[in-house]
């Protein structure tokens, strides 16, 4: 059997995936399981099928429950994407050091890295905070 070397990149997205996706899964279920089995018993007393029950029921608790921590595993896979530049793929933290042994100016270099981290990072945070707004709306003592 002939096998066929992965290109770093591919090596890096599955990695990538199958770490997060563990972790996302393993999120939602725990969201889907929270919500109350008196929830599905009501919406099977009001004849909805299954399918209406998880649409118009289920899932938008389950996602105001998820949200949080599945924001936070993205937020991470972000700054975890440096740990791609181990297996040679070009990514900003290596870029910089690159530029560095150029210029031989690290801290400015290091600098402006770690300035695009936290932009990107906080830009998400934003959305996330958004989104758990959005998501807690019609939840009583929410702050929305």
């Amino acid at each position: 059997m002939v096998f066929q070397q992965l290109s770093p990149f591919i090596a890096a997205v599955i990695g990538f995936s199958m770490n997060t996706g563990a972790y996302a899964s393993e999120t939602i279920r725990s969201a889907l399981m929270s919500v109350p089995q008196d929830q599905w018993d009501a919406a099977f007393t009001l004849n909805f099928t299954t399918k209406q029950t998880l649409m118009k029921i289920v899932l938008p608790q389950a996602v105001r429950i998820a949200l949080p921590p599945l924001s936070n595993s993205f937020i991470g896979l972000v700054k975890d994407t440096s740990l791609a530049s181990s297996i040679t793929i070009l990514e900003m933290f290596q870029v910089s050091q690159q530029i560095t042994a150029k210029n031989f100016q690290p801290l400015l270099m290091y600098s402006l890295a770690a300035f695009l981290y936290a932009v990107v990072c906080t830009l998400l945070t934003l959305l996330q905070h958004y989104l758990e707004r959005r998501t807690s709306k019609y939840v009583k003592g929410s702050e929305a």
